[in-house]
């Protein structure tokens, strides 16, 4: 029970937030490519492999950070980087729960399966891409926000072009919330020598994040319109909105504290334009 124990925080299972950055992009995708009325097995799969695809991400990242996250206070004691468990056993947990994932999708249809391969690969990379690129949490976006061309391809059998603007929108957002994820170890990373957008954006890391979240809602906001979504849609929209507004009081004194709680927060953010989505069609 102590080594399940430590598997769970090695996959954040005991940390769901970055189950819920992944899922709601995911959902309000599914419910765009079906006009409202997913198949209920397509949103089991879907929640189901998001879950997984994101323990099986934070397994790779704490094995590909083992060195470095000893010398950040917030990760010091993470499993891996404390000597708990072995790198084997990260990366064999891993595996395990990659190759659940895909075995989720066996039933669904060919471009699903290849872009749930292209995922897999993002995700792998992505912990890497903060030794050299000076705005890693926009990759971060493309690896959160796969599942919404997979949703459509599991819907459609096809990606529009919708699909694309929705993962671009999806990087805005990551790049929103992790650089407030990122200004909590700003002072830790500096020290390291890692990149995040956090360090990028410099004394303008606040003003950086409220355009990230303006061009997120915006590009959503377009896309929703053009299906045709009003009331409802326009309501959880400007929810989310209220919830931006509140990240830069949060955020706006760079305190470690206001920055994780405005990066926590995004998960309201999400849920409400996924409930406007839902309802706006239920409604209708």
């Amino acid at each position: 029970m102590h080594r399940l124990t430590l598997y769970l925080q090695l996959t954040r299972f005991d940390k769901p937030i970055g189950i819920m950055l992944l899922l709601w992009p995911t959902l309000s995708a599914l419910w765009l490519a079906s006009n409202g009325k997913p198949a209920w097995h397509l949103v089991l799969i879907f929640t189901i492999g998001t879950a997984l695809m994101r323990a099986a991400g934070c397994a790779v990242n704490d094995y590909a950070d083992r060195d470095i996250d000893k010398h950040v206070k917030r990760t010091e004691q993470r499993p891996l980087t404390s000597g708990k468990i072995k790198s084997w056993e990260a990366l064999l947990v891993a595996a395990v729960l990659a190759l659940a994932s895909f075995a989720l999708i066996i039933p669904l249809n060919g471009l699903t399966k290849l872009l749930s391969i292209a995922a897999i690969v993002i995700a792998a990379s992505y912990p890497y891409f903060k030794r050299f690129f000076a705005l890693p949490q926009a990759y971060l976006g493309i690896a959160f926000g796969f599942g919404i061309p997979m949703a459509y391809a599991a819907v459609q059998n096809q990606i529009p072009c919708t699909a694309w603007v929705l993962l671009f929108a999806n990087v805005f957002w990551a790049l929103a919330y992790d650089t407030e994820y990122a200004m909590v170890d700003k002072d830790d990373d500096l020290k390291i020598g890692i990149r995040t957008s956090a360090i990028t954006f410099g004394r303008f890391d606040v003003v950086a994040v409220m355009f990230c979240y303006a061009a997120n809602l915006g590009i959503i906001t377009w896309v929703g319109w053009s299906y045709g979504l009003r009331l409802w849609f326009t309501i959880g929209i400007l929810g989310a909105f209220a919830c931006a507004i509140y990240h830069y009081f949060l955020i706006r004194n760079r305190s470690r504290e206001g920055c994780f709680a405005a990066f926590r927060h995004n998960n309201w953010l999400g849920c409400l334009i996924f409930i406007g989505i839902a309802l706006d069609f239920a409604l209708r």
